[in-house]
């Protein structure tokens, strides 16, 4: 069964079976608080602006996608497929996201790509789906899977702030990599997604109860 987090409510109710399921969390919950649902826009749209923010600040990201999404109205693939290169690259695209946009956008086309469908499968299958596509990276795939399709296992193995945050949660001796994240979250399925969210808050809470800290030294 897939849980959808399409709502403030879901994301609750996922967070309450999450600490019945694993009582290492409610002290977690506790320090994070309940955290806020993030959601973006699906579709193509949703992937394509997680790809303009690939590997750039959060104002670049933001002042590109700006442009982007200005010059493009409605946002549909077929546009982004037909559009030169040339005029993309004025707007602030590299070669390689042209590139993986056109890709994404023939895919669509050729109906070789359903991304509404990726809500219902299985999330490590969906995320296969996604990383297959060329420019496509694991952070991507997950990104998109869990705030553009609310997608309640969807589980982003590679943020650094999560596995910070679990370390510290669960007191580890360092930071565990990407191929132990996957063991470590095994007992929250099918909730993986929510918890993310909740490490996630948990990460913001003990970073800003550090910066408190370090403001009182000085």
């Amino acid at each position: 069964m897939t849980v959808h987090l399409n709502s403030q409510a879901d994301l609750d109710d996922a967070i309450t079976a999450l600490v019945k399921l694993d009582a290492r969390l409610q002290p977690i919950l506790e320090i994070a608080g309940m955290p806020a649902l993030r959601r973006r826009a699906p579709g193509f749209e949703g992937l394509a602006q997680i790809i303009v923010g690939q590997q750039v600040s959060v104002a670049s990201a933001s002042a590109i996608w700006g442009r982007v999404s200005g010059a493009f109205e409605p946002f549909h693939p077929e546009s982004l497929r037909k559009a030169r290169a040339d005029r993309l690259g004025r707007l602030g695209l590299s070669a390689a996201k042209i590139k993986t946009l056109k890709g994404v956008a023939r895919e669509l086309a050729a109906e070789r790509l359903n991304l509404d469908v990726l809500a219902e499968e299985d999330a490590d299958a969906a995320h296969n789906t996604l990383t297959r596509l060329h420019g496509i990276g694991p952070w991507t795939a997950d990104v998109y899977l869990l705030f553009c399709l609310g997608h309640g296992d969807a589980w982003p193995a590679g943020d650094v702030a999560i596995q910070e945050s679990i370390k510290v949660g669960l007191g580890l001796a360092v930071r565990p990599t990407v191929k132990q994240m996957a063991p470590l979250a095994e007992p929250w399925r099918p909730l993986r997604g929510a918890a993310a969210h909740l490490w996630w808050s948990h990460y913001h809470a003990i970073k800003k109860r550090e910066g408190v800290i370090g403001k009182v030294i000085e």
